[in-house]
């Protein structure tokens, strides 16, 4: 058996652009490195949720990792756990964000967020001055998290099926009702609604916001509500897969989810500096084998905040630069898998898509297949064929020859696709 290593590059997919001749960045940039990988091992594309599905980072993990739908938690469930904070099965989280917004005939739109640095310090005391709010039997606290942003806590009996207030396009939205998804949630969703125009008029009344406005500077005036959950069962990821191990990433709502099912989340900052982040990575990843990870995941960000600039050139140069350092995995000892969660296009105003994902394996004994460079059409020819996210953990066990016989049921655990590393014996 092999341990497994998945080098994930958020983002990395893209939509084929004129201005590089009808390919996408993965396909004109220079990447020996990833062509070499290509060619030595089995390729694919991957849509982690499903074609035309665009996924968020969270929602394309979550389904990557081997989770289903029912057992997603929520966004602000992971956001807590990656600062420390307490998560109650009896709560309902929500991701609460102190915006300025001008009143309009059709609503509050949206016109920015605080600062980092020059606002904090207001958004901290504009958040405590909305917290320990009690509205129609329930209680809603604010745990700040940073730049106005926190989590909101919903108690005594709250349903998380409630739609978001905030809806991403400020440019095309105002600031919207919440309203409940099914009939249980409507009492939960009414209170959300009377909290909001509760927290408006305290926002509207702060002495902080009264000297930003006699200052000339952007009021603070709302507080929008997103990322709905609470926190759910399911499997650890030893007992769902039979592997250890740990998640090297940078971002606290990442490093959330790898404590929700399990993994050690390792603190992997982002400097800007590409090449050493991703080495450092690299470094890491071998560390962790050498301490006996039999898994090993490692989340970059640079190549979705480079599709985000909507600069086919940028997303190029970042791929190329990600390249030059990938010729060092560990591909001798372990399963390595390359790939992205979504795609991050470089035109459309939008903010992921659902294209298809170029998904790299390689390692011992993974057979080589026809394809011999890497990029979204090149590994759509590969002998892996179009994958979908549930899909990858499975490949990836059974690559690393860990894969669990169906036919026998040695587990109590749901959904477990590899053997469990420690099997309770009959005494």
């Amino acid at each position: 058996m092999h341990p497994i290593v998945v080098v994930l590059l958020d983002g990395l997919a893209d939509r084929a652009h004129a201005s590089l001749g009808g390919r996408t960045a993965n396909e004109v940039a220079a990447t020996p490195n990833l062509d070499r990988l290509a060619a030595s091992g089995s390729c694919g594309v991957l849509y982690a949720v499903g074609p035309g599905r665009a996924p968020s980072s969270e929602v394309a993990h979550w389904s990557m990792l081997g989770y289903t739908p029912e057992e997603f938690p929520g966004r602000a469930v992971f956001e807590a756990l990656g600062e420390g904070q307490e998560v109650d099965p009896d709560d309902v989280l929500v991701f609460a964000a102190l915006r300025p917004a001008e009143r309009r005939n059709d609503g509050l739109w949206l016109t920015g967020r605080p600062r980092y640095g020059d606002d904090e310090d207001d958004a901290v005391e504009l958040v405590a001055a909305c917290d320990g709010l009690e509205v129609e039997g329930l209680r809603f606290a604010l745990g700040h998290l940073r730049r106005g942003e926190a989590v909101l806590r919903v108690s005594g009996g709250a349903d998380d099926r409630v739609t978001d207030t905030d809806a991403f396009f400020r440019d095309r939205h105002p600031v919207l009702r919440p309203l409940p998804v099914v009939p249980d949630a409507e009492r939960t969703a009414s209170a959300a609604e009377s909290w909001t125009r509760r927290t408006i008029d305290l926002l509207a009344e702060h002495p902080v916001n009264q000297r930003r406005a006699a200052a000339g500077l952007p009021v603070f005036n709302v507080i929008t509500l997103k990322w709905w959950g609470r926190s759910r069962p399911a499997p650890t990821f030893p007992e769902r897969h039979g592997v250890h191990g740990s998640f090297l990433v940078g971002s606290p709502f990442l490093q959330g989810l790898a404590r929700s099912v399990g993994l050690e989340p390792i603190d992997a900052p982002e400097t800007g500096d590409v090449p050493a982040d991703l080495r450092a990575r690299i470094d890491q990843i071998e560390k962790r084998l050498d301490a006996g990870d039999s898994f090993v995941f490692s989340h970059l960000k640079a190549t979705d905040e480079a599709g985000h600039t909507k600069d086919p050139a940028e997303k190029q140069r970042t791929i190329e630069a990600l390249d030059a350092e990938l010729g060092t995995l560990p591909t001798d000892r372990a399963i390595v898998c390359v790939t992205g969660d979504h795609a991050t296009p470089t035109y459309a105003d939008v903010i992921h898509s659902g294209d298809p994902v170029p998904f790299l394996l390689a390692g011992p004994g993974v057979r080589p297949d026809p394809v011999k460079s890497f990029g979204e059409l090149d590994c759509a020819d590969g002998v892996l064929g179009h994958l979908r996210g549930p899909d990858m953990m499975p490949i990836l066990l059974n690559a690393a020859d860990r894969p669990l016989f169906l036919g026998s049921r040695p587990t109590p655990f749901p959904g477990a696709d590899g053997y469990p590393e420690v099997l309770e014996p009959l005494r």
